[in-house]
């Protein structure tokens, strides 16, 4: 019978969720924004990383500080975060925010780079109509 194991390796991945949710909760808190958007996009949540941008965006030079901190992430992490602001972007609440990261990308990113992110094609035609 191995329901036992099961239900403690559940309880234990229940914990560890929770402890990154108070870490997250905690970095936004500290204005550590770079560590909160990693957090954030490793635990597939695309609303918190739309979180984290906005808290971003109100802080003085918001912009010159959200570049800062896109391009200091990941090339997996720049899929997400692309993936991400595909969906943000179809509501009118935040497609300045998805506007914002996607003209960050477009910046700091060479044609070249942004042709080899999975996904690309899609995520542009998708984007195409609303922008």
């Amino acid at each position: 019978d191995v329901t036992e194991i099961e239900e403690k390796e559940a309880q234990a991945k229940q914990e560890e969720q929770l402890m990154k949710e108070q870490e997250l909760s905690n970095l936004l808190h500290e204005k550590r924004f770079l560590k909160a958007l990693g957090l954030a996009i490793s635990l597939d949540r695309p609303h918190t990383v739309l979180t984290v941008v906005k808290a971003i965006l109100k802080e003085p030079e918001g912009r010159r500080r959200l570049e800062e901190n896109i391009a200091r992430l990941r090339r997996d992490q720049k899929e997400a975060v692309l993936a991400f602001l595909v969906t943000w972007n179809t509501n009118s609440r935040n497609c300045h925010e998805a506007q914002a990261v996607l003209e960050t990308l477009l910046k700091h990113e060479a044609p070249e780079h942004l042709l080899q992110f999975s996904g690309i094609k899609s995520a542009v035609e998708s984007l195409l109509p609303y922008t």
